[in-house]
């Protein structure tokens, strides 16, 4: 199992409470303290679990738009997005738990054109409101077949989003695009002859499931 860099050092530090309290308990041969060492433990390996980095591997093309995260889809809608899509766009909104991977990958292969931090608040992610009042993280890119935005959006206790792209960089889909800590939201926008395969409820898999076919230029 690999791990998001990212989260190496949390790992580490939940790792050496757990076991500073383990050597704690058996110094002074106290119960409650074997208690709150295993109960440190569970926490270190759910942090290592919730920073896990699985290789993945699915369906690629131009044509096609992958889950750029784990989670569950939301909401799709129609909504004007006029910062790099110039319009009305179709949204798919995947919301991630605590439990879910929380790597992000590149739903689409194409060039880096926009890119925009926006300050925010911490709403609930899943609230169709948290997609314009959260902070955030906009990703566009232009695609042989028009272009596609992804948001990363804080949540509740998500305080961190981590974007690896660089205007004028050219990305592949399915490559990591960088994570947001401890439960948060991604939407992506798509032109609107794009097709949508995924309904509210769907468990999308990132780098992987197909969300949406674009059509062609």
């Amino acid at each position: 199992m690999s791990f998001a860099r990212e989260g190496l050092v949390f790992i580490a530090i939940a790792a050496l409470i757990a076991a500073g309290t383990y050597a704690l308990a058996l110094n002074r041969r106290s119960w409650p303290l074997w208690l709150l060492a295993f109960l440190l433990t569970i926490i270190a390996l759910w942090v290592a679990y919730f920073f896990r980095d699985p290789e993945r591997t699915g369906e690629r093309g131009d044509q096609v738009v992958i889950a750029p995260a784990d989670g569950k889809v939301v909401l799709i809608e129609d909504v004007d997005e006029p910062a790099f899509m110039g319009g009305r766009a179709h949204r798919v909104s995947i919301f991630m738990n605590v439990f879910n991977v929380h790597v992000n990958r590149y739903p689409v292969s194409g060039v880096v054109r926009f890119v925009k931090y926006n300050p925010g608040k911490f709403l609930n992610a899943a609230a169709e409101k948290s997609s314009t009042e959260n902070e955030q993280m906009s990703v566009g890119i232009e695609t042989a077949r028009g272009r596609v935005l992804t948001r990363q959006i804080a949540g509740l206790i998500a305080r961190r989003i981590i974007t690896y792209s660089k205007v004028g960089e050219a990305v592949n889909q399915g490559d990591r695009m960088g994570l947001i800590r401890f439960g948060s939201r991604v939407d992506v926008f798509l032109p609107m002859d794009a097709v949508i395969k995924v309904k509210i409820g769907d468990l999308p898999v990132a780098g992987t499931t197909v969300i949406a076919e674009l059509a062609k230029r």
